[in-house]
């Protein structure tokens, strides 16, 4: 999360909904991470994410020193290259992975879990007074649902469908997991 791009800057281009589609990302910074980490260099930073705040820390960077293995997570990491200005494809973020992975499930279960999150989070961490989210615990518990199914509706499940389930078929490894979270089958591309 730490190359989403800052509230301010979503609020400013209108993409406050579509946080976490690939608008939303600073893709170039993140290639640019992953690429020199790649090529060796001795210290590359990142931006922190807090998700307490739900934003960037401003003046805050992660050091990342030459590490053996870099596990990149996110939800929109296999995307394809975006084409330059002079509409010739150019090198993504995946091109960069020796490695893929692409946790897959039935939406009807992520949702399960997502909301599932969302109480226990609304239970813990929601309740921190410098929390982003708590509002959702000064409210009844049906409302806060209310909005959390809301959000997987119209932001959540569209991002899944759009953007995130058509990248499946660009990772090495499918991991199919059950509405129980146990894995139901391993599909592993020939490398």
């Amino acid at each position: 999360n730490g190359f989403l791009l800052p509230m301010a800057e979503l609020r400013a281009r209108g993409l406050t909904a579509r946080k976490g589609f690939p608008e939303s990302y600073d893709r170039r910074a993140l290639t640019r991470f992953v690429a020199d980490i790649k090529a060796g260099k001795d210290q590359v930073t990142a931006p922190v994410y807090s998700h307490l705040v739900y934003d960037i820390v401003p003046d805050r960077r992660l050091t990342v020193n030459r590490p053996d293995i870099l596990i990149v997570e996110g939800l929109n990491v296999l995307q394809p290259a975006l084409p330059g200005k002079d509409g010739r494809t150019r090198v993504g973020l995946a091109d960069h992975f020796d490695f893929s992975v692409y946790v897959d499930a039935r939406p009807e279960d992520i949702e399960r879990w997502y909301l599932n999150r969302f109480r226990k989070l609304r239970a813990t961490a929601f309740q921190d007074p410098s929390s982003y989210f708590r509002r959702y615990t000064q409210v009844s518990e049906e409302e806060a649902l209310d909005y959390a199914r809301s959000t997987w509706r119209t932001i959540n499940l569209p991002n899944l469908v759009e953007n995130v389930a058509p990248t499946r078929g660009r990772a090495n490894l499918v991991i199919r997991k059950g509405p129980d979270h146990k894995v139901r089958k391993l599909s592993l591309r020939k490398l």
